[in-house]
């Protein structure tokens, strides 16, 4: 059961509109190979830190230490695509965000924030385009994926953002709470 009083939070950077139109094509790419659901072009983001849930008190600490946050902008680009496997079975989609400057901000974020919470373990700069629930034909699918190539698709990173996520039956609803301006 989801407590009312907490706030399921995340913190993440987004795309340009020309890097998430390359996105939507290889999706369109990919369309009958598995059975699941593609991520919403509305909802594309790079996730920088999961908070997870987490009452208002923490939020207002968190919403203080990001807004002291100094960072360069940057730029990034789309990579290549990739599958994350359980038990040998494909269960995530994605493409790999590439910068130098991303895993420098993630971590800054990550070390500001370990007061508050813990450190990642990994992180690993990737846009998760679909989640899959079965593939039906293996051979087909890995033969798909690896026929793809991602277009180099650069684009401007000047903020970041702490948003919320609202779990609903058709899906998350993502709403920003702050946005933090790169310098």
């Amino acid at each position: 059961m989801i407590n009312p009083n907490l706030i399921r939070a995340f913190i993440c950077i987004n795309l340009s509109d020309e890097a998430i139109k390359e996105v939507a094509r290889i999706q369109s790419l990919l369309n009958k190979r598995f059975l699941g659901k593609f991520t919403e072009l509305e909802n594309l983001h790079l996730t920088l830190k999961f908070l997870g849930e987490i009452p208002p008190e923490v939020l207002e600490k968190t919403k203080t230490i990001l807004s002291n946050i100094s960072f360069n902008k940057f730029e990034a680009h789309l990579e290549n695509i990739g599958t994350f496997t359980y038990q040998s079975n494909p269960k995530i989609i994605w493409i790999k965000i590439a910068s130098k400057s991303i895993y420098e901000l993630q971590k800054q974020i990550d070390l500001s924030l370990s007061s508050l919470f813990k450190t990642e373990e990994r992180f690993m700069s990737h846009l998760t385009i679909a989640r899959i629930k079965h593939v039906p034909d293996k051979e087909y699918f890995n033969h798909s994926l690896k026929n793809i190539s991602v277009k180099r698709i650069n684009f401007p990173v000047s903020s970041f953002k702490l948003m919320s996520s609202d779990l609903r039956d058709l899906g998350p609803v993502y709403s920003t709470i702050e946005e933090y301006k790169l310098k």
